[in-house]
């Protein structure tokens, strides 16, 4: 009997699936939410989508995310369905983004670029820019995402420390480049913070009121991982020390957000993963994935909670 995978996405992505599917499958696509997946829900045998379903034939639960802090974990355990992430499918993508933020920020890009538009080609004051060559970077989180960022900005000549619970060993700080610090020497010393941790409940709020104080008063704060774990309200209120902010608690964000109107901040919308090629990788390790189970293997990239639970 052929076996059958829901995939479930944005239109971008469902559009690379016939090139990437598995053969020997039924190959079913739907818009998140639609009638088309709630019509194919229930005889899955394959869940593969950005959000977590449950149906009872399923035998994988393939996240094309990286962050699974709205998949219901316990469920998942209890039906013993292996629940994956996409892989580091994205990892490229978001560790390039961060890069991307903190030269704005340094360079002061949107400043710039609102002067000259509004015909103001010197400004009304030269806006003081700074390089990142020589500037200490601190990764807090140093997984498949901050590895590659501590490679990018090391390209950039910038000094990389990092703070994570898994440390690394010093023959692997050493062939990185990188060097291990507490979390609040991290604050303390780096001209640029860079957040790669994912949300739970070790994570949330790391960095309140009092982890923004000690930080010098020139930092930037790079966050492309989720907006919680920074406490947005005692960031609002520290801006003035000129902070860089990427995702939000909320999204999308209300009209109100204080946020919105200083003008020491970079903003974007959850964006940093989703490009052409990381659509491509997630599809690509999904299928895999499905590929494995269907052959009776374990699947790869399973939720460190799940461990010793299945």
């Amino acid at each position: 009997m052929v076996e059958r995978v829901l995939v479930v996405g944005p239109k971008d992505t469902i559009s690379m699936v016939d090139d990437l599917a598995s053969k020997g499958f039924e190959i079913v696509k739907a818009l998140h939410n639609s009638p088309e997946q709630k019509a194919a829900l229930p005889g899955a045998d394959y869940f593969v989508g950005f959000v977590q379903q449950d149906a009872p034939k399923l035998k994988l639960i393939q996240l094309l995310s990286a962050g699974y802090d709205r998949a219901d974990i316990a469920a998942a355990i209890k039906a013993k369905v292996p629940m994956c992430n996409n892989g580091g499918a994205n990892s490229v993508a978001v560790s390039e983004h961060a890069v991307l933020l903190m030269l704005a920020v340094s360079r002061r890009l949107i400043t710039q670029h609102a002067n000259v538009t509004a015909g103001r080609w010197h400004g009304n004051a030269p806006p003081t820019v700074h390089e990142v060559r020589n500037k200490v970077l601190g990764i807090i989180g140093l997984g498949t995402i901050g590895k590659k960022v501590a490679r990018l900005a090391q390209a950039f000549g910038m000094i990389v420390h990092y703070y994570d619970i898994a440390r690394l060993k010093e023959e692997q700080e050493d062939a990185l480049g990188v060097r291990f610090r507490l979390l609040p020497e991290i604050l303390r010393t780096s001209d640029i913070v860079s957040m790669h941790v994912p949300l739970n409940d070790s994570t949330r709020h790391i960095i309140g009121r009092q982890e923004l104080a000690v930080m010098k008063k020139s930092a930037i704060i790079v966050n492309t991982s989720r907006g919680p774990v920074i406490d947005e309200k005692a960031m609002t209120e520290a801006l003035s020390r000129g902070e860089l902010l990427d995702v939000f608690d909320e999204e999308p964000t209300p009209p109100n957000n204080p946020l919105l109107k200083l003008d020491n901040v970079v903003l974007t919308a959850h964006l940093a993963g989703p490009t052409w090629e990381s659509n491509i990788t997630r599809l690509r390790n999904g299928f895999d994935n499905v590929q494995r189970v269907a052959r009776g293997e374990a699947p790869l990239w399973v939720v460190e909670e799940m461990a010793g639970k299945l």
